[in-house]
């Protein structure tokens, strides 16, 4: 329910507050006055899209703030998965700056516009010339024989099918462009694979090739610097322990003369040590290192392997082309089990399908069940808003199925009788549009979360005993709802809870649109306006008292 609503510098509103009463409310006004600037306002709290055209003053903010009682409305999850604080009492504001910039707050948490909306469908339903379009579509006639025949449990569980086996039919597709990608590539995929696995590649292998390569490459040259360092080490008369030797001599009978000297000694005997570790080591490689030129050659056609294979894939290393090989692998592997992936999937496509097909029957019997009772209660509201000849049929072919289901429904009317009912937007007047809108508004009232309801001149084109039946309906219809009219009738003026007159006010530089709460004296006045024009006569005073107090 709308407790507040309160709108600064939009086009003609300077500053405008009201507060509706939670039932009937009732906004007249002369044509231009700003009724119509009002709804636009009020659209921007839903959601709609902004324009700084239309700012009243261009170097300023506009600001629309509307405050909702939603304590009743089951919108906690919704508050919950947008991550805004919810409060029974909602705040909305839109702010559109001189540069044109945009911005939405629920509680003061900045919004997205399409968060907005959500928000917005289910705190007010605006009739506008909208409406009267959006009954000839296809979806919108789906949305209201769903919510006239109850069938939100049946359409939840058909969509989550629905979008199971779409899941599962995109997933087989998926693997079917696969396999015949796979199979084109199959004996490529299966020579690379073999080429590569014939070499029984090793991590790490690549380096020590390429050193043990070196070392083979030059052993004769490597076995003659050894034994020349060995014989410079070793040599009994002028090798290098020999000399050392003495120096070792030296040392220890200066240790007799200062301990300063120890030190030396320690260090030498370190030098001496690794020395001796040197040349054994020396030996060792010595005795490992062969003149092989078969090994060579066998190393340097294993690096060749490699490297042709690094070059071809465009790789540049050994690890490189053992992920290659895996890869190959996998899909080799897939290939072979091709058939047996693609008949598991196809099987299952084929059970979602039959699910899907079966939940789309259940929504299908259910949303037609509802057919002849909502046809019914149009044709009987539409004979006490004016039109008895009325009829109302409606139409259903089995389509294949989408989100929707597999009903595509048509909603048939014809006003005349012995005229058989046609499509909506063949047949229907402006007018009849108009009533009919509001006989179906009527009966979804307590059917779909519309807390808030606006009607902009759902009047038009009824007056007399039709206009008193409409407004007597909103009447019923304010018992558990909020009602906001904007009409032209005096008659159904009158029998507001609360009557709101919207009204120029040229007092100033620039034209203003003011609203007003009217006082009972007020009201009689401006009823009997509506009646009588400009300058009533005492007798409009007396129809508008009349009109009051019935």
């Amino acid at each position: 329910m709308l407790k507040s609503l309160s709108i600064t510098n939009y086009a003609l509103i300077h500053s405008l507050e009201m507060e509706p009463s939670k039932s009937l409310n009732m906004i007249t006004g002369e044509t231009g006055a700003g009724k119509s600037i009002m709804l636009g306002a009020v659209g921007l709290l839903l959601g709609n899209r902004a324009d700084t055209k239309t700012l009243f003053d261009s170097g300023k903010k506009c600001i629309v703030e509307g405050q909702f009682s939603i304590e009743d409305y089951g919108l906690e999850s919704f508050f919950a998965m947008e991550e805004l604080d919810f409060e029974i009492s909602c705040i909305i504001r839109r702010e559109i700056s001189p540069t044109g910039k945009s911005r939405a707050f629920i509680n003061d948490t900045p919004v997205k516009l399409e968060t907005l909306k959500e928000l917005g469908k289910a705190l007010m339903d605006i009739h506008s010339q909208h409406d009267n379009l959006l009954l000839g579509e296809g979806d919108y006639q789906l949305d209201l024989i769903d919510a006239f025949s109850q069938c939100q449990a049946e359409l939840s569980e058909y969509q989550s099918a629905y979008k199971a086996y779409q899941q599962n039919k995109k997933a087989y597709e998926k693997l079917s462009q696969s396999a015949l990608e796979l199979n084109k590539e199959a004996d490529f995929n299966k020579f690379q694979l073999e080429e590569l696995s014939s070499l029984k590649l090793q991590e790490g292998e690549q380096a020590d090739l390429e050193s043990m390569q070196e070392i083979l490459e030059n052993a004769e040259e490597i076995k003659t610097k050894i034994n020349e360092i060995l014989a410079a080490i070793n040599d009994d008369q002028f090798g290098a322990i020999q000399m050392l030797g003495t120096a070792n001599q030296g040392l220890q009978q200066l240790r007799r003369y200062a301990q300063k000297f120890d030190a030396f000694n320690e260090r030498f005997q370190s030098v001496l040590i690794e020395l001796k570790d040197i040349a054994e080591s020396l030996e060792d490689e010595d005795q490992n290192i062969e003149v092989d030129f078969e090994k060579l050659e066998t190393v340097r056609d294993r690096l060749s392997k490699i490297y042709h294979l690094q070059k071809k894939h465009g790789l540049d290393s050994v690890e490189a082309l053992i992920v290659l090989e895996q890869e190959l692998a996998d899909k080799a592997f897939r290939v072979d089990h091709l058939e047996e992936a693609l008949a598991k999937l196809k099987k299952e496509m084929l059970l979602s399908e039959k699910s899907v097909l079966s939940k789309a029957e259940a929504l299908s019997k259910k949303r037609k069940s509802g057919f002849k009772p909502f046809g019914d209660q149009l044709r009987e509201l539409l004979e006490q808003l004016g039109m008895e000849n009325a009829r109302v049929e409606f139409s259903a072919q089995t389509i294949v199925p989408t989100k929707r289901g597999i009903d595509q429904i048509d909603i048939l009317f014809s006003s005349n009788k012995g005229i058989k009912p046609q499509a909506l937007k063949q047949v229907a007047s402006g007018g009849e549009f108009s009533r009919l809108i509001f006989a179906i508004k009527y009966i979804m009232a307590d059917k779909m979360a519309l807390p808030t309801l606006i009607f902009d001149e759902i009047d038009t084109g009824v007056s007399g005993e039709v206009a008193l039946q409409m407004v007597r309906m909103m009447q019923d219809i304010a018992r558990k709802h909020q009602v906001i009219c904007i009409s032209h009738l005096p008659q159904v003026a009158a029998k507001g809870d609360q009557h709101y007159f919207v009204y120029k006010d040229n007092s100033a530089e620039k034209t203003i649109s003011k609203i007003k709460l009217l006082n009972p004296v007020d009201r009689i006045t401006e009823i009997a306006k509506m009646i009588a024009g400009a300058n009533p006569s005492a007798t409009a005073f007396e129809s508008a008292r009349e009109l009051l107090e019935k």
